[in-house]
């Protein structure tokens, strides 16, 4: 079975589809843009092989030029945000959010696992004349995202254990067994803060939103101090968990129905 499983395998590949993927692949782990060049050393592939498929991703929209190289443009997110479980959660949550940014007179981010990254599916520009948010389709990876300690600690014990091996491949068994630690101490509560390591004077304050079978997402409340304060950090932790406790059952009724 497993001689005729590897000789089907073989015979339904497809290199030049093969060569694609494997370009979009490596743009979304690298995170930043690479050249032809750059992109032939990481892949052990030669430029003029990649040529081609660069050309008709560009041409496609999935990639695009910048000064410092080929880069992924949005619209392999746009195609997933069509999918049923992900337009679900945006519909549910964008009420929810809307009303906490309101309230709060901060931004608010919907943010979802995607392999060993984050991404931001949805947001809440803050309504007052100050306030932090970054792009949908932003990306970070796992163990650098606040949103990270979430996903790993409360995922259930199948999606956690695919996770931690992806990691260890990625970044080697010590980095993670640190960041498992963190993580496990860090999420006992109902939600987590940490300052920003990349935007001074922002504070993260991270709370859960959970299916019927662990985590699915994270809503997260950039904090910004405002003079003068309207909701403090500590009342905006209680409404971001209340509100991501309501989204939590909001999808569980939705699940069930």
């Amino acid at each position: 079975m497993t001689g005729q499983a590897s000789t089907d395998d073989r015979k339904y590949r497809a290199p030049a589809l093969e060569k694609g993927l494997d370009v979009l692949e490596l743009l979304s782990a690298q995170g930043e843009p690479m050249t032809p060049s750059q992109m032939s050393v990481t892949l052990g592939r030669s430029v003029s092989e990649l040529f081609r498929m660069i050309q008709v991703l560009e041409f496609r929209g999935y990639i695009e030029q910048s000064p410092d190289g080929y880069r992924l443009t949005n619209r392999l997110f746009t195609l997933g945000m069509t999918q049923a479980p992900i337009k679900s959660l945006v519909d549910v949550a964008m009420p929810a959010m809307r009303d906490l940014a309101s309230t709060t007179r901060q931004s608010c981010h919907l943010v979802v696992p995607s392999g060993d990254q984050i991404v931001v599916i949805a947001r809440i520009e803050s309504p007052g004349d100050l306030g932090y948010s970054v792009r949908i389709g932003y990306r970070r990876s796992i163990l650098d995202a606040t949103s990270g300690l979430m996903f790993y600690s409360r995922a259930n014990e199948r999606a956690r254990k695919h996770l931690h091996d992806r990691l260890v491949a990625l970044f080697g068994a010590a980095v993670v067994a640190e960041f498992a630690e963190r993580a496990d101490a860090m999420t006992q509560g109902a939600h987590v803060e940490r300052a920003s390591d990349f935007v001074v004077g922002v504070t993260d304050l991270v709370a859960p939103i959970m299916g019927s079978d662990g985590v699915i997402a994270t809503l997260i409340t950039p904090f910004i101090e405002q003079t003068p304060m309207v909701c403090s950090k500590a009342e905006a932790a209680t409404l971001l968990v209340r509100t991501a406790t309501a989204i939590s059952g909001q999808m569980s009724a939705v699940s069930q129905a």
